[in-house]
């Protein structure tokens, strides 16, 4: 079997929203509920065609044991690249990114809580919705984004990812429902 070539500017990791160390069955477990979401049958969003499809693009490399572990060894070697950062994460404390770079603080300056931990350690949560608003989803499904909850929802919601409490009240459907 041929190692996969590795494409830089996909991360499988990413697009499936699970950690590297990640277990098998957590990955298809996320596989899994992101194919719910963003089915084209289903999601009536103009990206949901691209976005299944780098999600099902991740799940044929993470699925497979064979092909992650060579990804794996593949997203090691770009990490030790000249100007990529390092594996150690560029120091203890530093909060920067195992597979990539930080992208460039948007303009328009800090906007709500501020974080101290992670790849955006000292970001704001404005700030990382204007540049990265899957990592806001993450963190509104982790124990660590508790916190931010309230805060998370209001940019989850403005951004139109998340539907406000009364449309989704009216879109719940079940079995014992009054109609």
């Amino acid at each position: 079997m041929t190692e996969p070539s590795f494409d830089p500017d996909f991360d499988a990791y990413k697009t499936l929203q699970v950690d590297p160390e990640a277990d098998p069955e957590v990955i298809q477990a996320a596989f899994r509920r992101l194919a719910q979401k963003w089915h084209p049958d289903v999601a009536s969003e103009p990206e949901a065609v691209r976005r299944m499809t780098s999600i099902n693009r991740a799940w044929e490399v993470l699925g497979d044991p064979a092909r992650r572990a060579a990804y794996d060894r593949a997203r090691s070697e770009r990490r030790s690249w000249p100007g990529s950062v390092s594996p150690s994460g560029g120091g203890a404390g530093s909060g920067a990114s195992r597979s990539a770079p930080l992208p460039p603080r948007p303009a328009g300056g800090p906007s709500g809580s501020v974080l101290n931990f992670g790849r955006f350690n000292g970001w704001s949560l404005g700030e990382i919705a204007r540049v990265d608003l899957e990592y806001i989803e993450w963190l509104d499904r982790t124990p660590i984004g508790r916190p931010y909850r309230e805060e998370v929802d209001e940019i989850l919601r403005r951004t139109g990812r998340r539907k406000s409490p009364e449309v989704q009240a009216r879109e719940r459907r079940g079995l014992f429902r009054r109609r």
